[in-house]
């Protein structure tokens, strides 16, 4: 069946289409898993039951310090005496002692470098674990990675631009003729590159593509073609039977 169709195809992406569809066949027909349309594999957002344990650690120190900063300052209602007396347990500290208040800044200042050493095991698990993925992600998808980079991920609730506004913004920009201020130093530049020879056209031929593509990863992300470049290596036709005026159309 390629063999009737990418004989009559004179486009590249006719072609490439061909050969999505042959591969979809392949991959029912073996029974292989397709992901679902319009879904990107993402990481998985589940926090470690150890991080959970931890803030909840602190989020109870931290409540617990509120407390006895309260106590410390007179408030002596019997929730607040309460929770002092459980903080104090299980030593012999009690809080008719004359240096209750100096108890009462050991064990903030305690409770304090707690939280700091709790939260600092949270940070290096992230910075370990985004260098990780950012490494990872660096190996099958650099374009995600470095648009990752360049600013957050926002997910905007609000109502898209407008299509009419947006072509009419960028047209004015684009499309009106300008006349720049040339400074003396084109004039310089283009004397010095008056000698550069231009360089010759690039033809890709069969061989070419023949030799480049078993260099290619195998299952590495797709593009907007939506074709691995697994199946260009198996589908032997491809290299015999795509025509030059096709190849012609690529360019480095």
């Amino acid at each position: 069946m390629l063999v009737t169709y990418l004989e009559a195809s004179r486009d590249l992406c006719e072609t490439d289409s061909i050969l999505f569809g042959a591969a979809l066949a392949v991959c029912r027909i073996i029974g292989a898993k397709l992901p679902a349309a319009g879904r990107t594999t993402r990481q998985s957002s589940a926090i470690p039951a150890w991080r959970t344990r931890i803030e909840e650690r602190i989020a109870k120190a931290r409540a617990l310090i509120g407390r006895l900063i309260s106590f410390r300052s007179g408030n002596t209602r019997p929730r607040i005496v309460r929770t002092v007396r459980m903080a104090f347990a299980g030593t012999n500290v009690s809080l008719s002692q004359p240096d209750i208040m100096q108890k009462l800044t050991e064990r903030i200042d305690d409770l304090k470098q707690r939280i700091a050493a709790w939260g600092k095991r949270i940070r290096r698990y992230t910075e370990r674990s985004t260098r990780f993925n950012q490494n990872r992600l660096f190996q099958s998808d650099q374009k995600r990675l470095y648009k990752s980079l360049e600013r957050p991920e926002v997910s905007g609730t609000g109502p898209g631009p407008n299509q009419a506004d947006t072509v009419a913004f960028w047209r004015s920009l684009w499309s009106e003729p300008v006349n720049h201020n040339e400074g003396p130093w084109t004039e310089v530049v283009a004397s010095q590159c008056a000698g550069i020879t231009p360089m010759d056209p690039v033809i890709i031929t069969p061989e070419d593509v023949a030799e480049a593509v078993p260099r290619a990863p195998n299952w590495k992300s797709l593009g907007l073609d939506g074709l691995h470049h697994y199946w260009l290596k198996g589908f032997v036709l491809f290299l015999i039977l795509m025509s030059e005026s096709v190849l012609q159309d690529l360019h480095l």
